[in-house]
């Protein structure tokens, strides 16, 4: 086995600078950013093009799908890229400032409403939204492949990705907020638009702060071992138990996530006939997220990482199961009180995955001998936007098969059980799958600590 080698050739700057709550803030915003990009596919999304464009709800998942197997290639290819660059500004930060306008133009554009017919919707909406979705990876592939350069500690990257989290969700709020903004704005798809182009400008901001506060590491001039290709890196990827785990249970919880995400407006609109209630339901759940980040940081310290993502989604599931018995007599607070509780567990599914991803790359980086942030954040990145299109399909295919009719303003029975059921037991069943992996994970911080010790 082979010693970590970059440890003789980093480039000398303290990481005790980074460990400055102020420069974690500051790099965390890149998660914010690409959140709002995210959460908005995933929450909002779906339902301008169901409800406002009118899309038909099978094309919208048709759409994902297809962007998804275009990121099945380009999203490794980035990691790759960004693994073997070799520029003087660094092989990663460079691509903060190169992919910033781009996905600010094509978040723009995803709301626009140029066509009307369904063939000329959906080869607009599909080019727009896979040139978001690389714009996105043009910026995620690098700055996730940073963190664990960046960070060595065990417990350090818990900590930054404590601060991620935090402004990851922050991103989703604002992505919640879109709708009531739209309709504070009139409600009509100039609206949307309009909204659009204002977070759109809002989400290339923070991007320059990134890239002067996060710096990379000295890399060697000759690679220790020959260079495979990105197949062949790829097999070397899936052959890592270890990592497979960490997919599982990732890409469980996030389908969970996303699930939930895009139901809830159809949920509390159609289910419940209450839409004023859908802004301060998904605010109250991500509140909450964010105030229970420290709580499960403090408890990661203490215990197992994927124990305490098991623990979240448990709790997760089980609030899911409780919101399955909600109805039209629901006041506003008892939604608010369940969602809240699904915040507790949202926070640990969404922090959990990435604080471990580190420990994975250190292991890997130990028996290959040379290291591949990218690559590995990149297949985790792929997983991120699968689970989101997964959710499209799902609710998309779904939706069809029961009648559901966006012109209807009151849809068939099937229709509206589907919606129950994408709300609660779908997510229930996907998250606790997910926990499925995390069962006999086999780094643990024992052994990444004797691991290190060896090198």
């Amino acid at each position: 086995m082979r010693g970590l080698p970059w440890k003789a050739t980093m480039r000398v700057k303290s990481i005790g600078s980074m460990s400055s709550p102020v420069r974690k803030i500051a790099y965390a915003m890149g998660d914010h950013s690409i959140n709002i990009s995210l959460s908005a596919l995933s929450l909002v999304y779906f339902t301008f093009l169901v409800t406002v464009a009118g899309l038909d709800p099978w094309l919208a998942g048709v759409i994902a799908w297809i962007a998804r197997l275009v990121d099945a290639i380009t999203d490794p290819l980035m990691g790759q890229v960004s693994d073997r660059t070799r520029w003087k500004w660094g092989r990663r930060r460079p691509f903060f400032l190169i992919g910033m306008l781009p996905l600010g133009l094509f978040f723009s554009l995803i709301w626009s409403t140029p066509f009307t017919s369904q063939i000329g919707m959906f080869f607009w909406y599909l080019s727009v939204y896979m040139g978001l979705s690389l714009s996105m990876t043009l910026l995620s592939v690098p700055y996730l492949a940073l963190i664990p350069e960046m960070f060595q500690d065990y417990d350090e990257r818990t900590s930054i990705n404590s601060y991620r989290s935090a402004a990851a969700i922050t991103g989703t709020m604002v992505a919640a907020a879109f709708f009531g903004i739209a309709q504070a704005l009139g409600g009509r798809s100039d609206d949307f638009a309009l909204t659009g182009l204002m977070i759109g400008a809002w989400m290339i901001l923070p991007w320059p702060i990134v890239y002067f506060v996060s710096f990379e590491r000295r890399q060697p001039q000759k690679e220790p071992q020959q260079r495979s290709n990105l197949l062949s890196s790829i097999r070397e990827l899936l052959k890592n138990r270890t990592y497979l785990r960490l997919c599982g249970l990732y890409i469980g919880g996030r389908i969970s996530m996303d699930l939930l995400g895009l139901a809830v407006p159809l949920y509390i609109t159609v289910w419940l006939a209450r839409p004023e209630y859908v802004h301060w339901t998904l605010l109250s759940m991500l509140a909450t997220a964010v105030i229970a980040m420290p709580a499960w940081f403090a408890l990661s310290k203490r215990f197992e990482k994927h124990h305490m993502f098991v623990a979240g989604s448990i709790w997760f599931a089980g609030c899911l199961i409780l919101i399955a018995t909600a109805g039209p007599d629901w006041s506003l607070w008892r939604i608010l009180f369940v969602a809240s509780f699904l915040g507790i567990g949202y926070a640990a599914i969404d922090l959990m995955p990435w604080a471990m991803i580190g420990e994975i790359i250190d292991e890997d980086t130990f028996t290959q001998g040379s290291r591949r942030e990218g690559l590995f954040n990149s297949v985790l990145t792929f997983i991120r936007k699968v689970a989101g299109a997964t959710a499209y399909l799902i609710a998309g295919i779904g939706l069809t098969l029961s009648g559901f009719d966006q012109n209807l303003t009151e849809q068939p029975p099937a229709a509206l059980w589907t919606i129950r059921g994408l709300a609660s037991l779908a997510p229930a069943t996907f998250v606790l799958l997910g926990t499925l992996a995390a069962f006999r994970y086999p780094l643990t911080r024992a052994k990444h600590a004797a691991m290190l010790a060896r090198k």
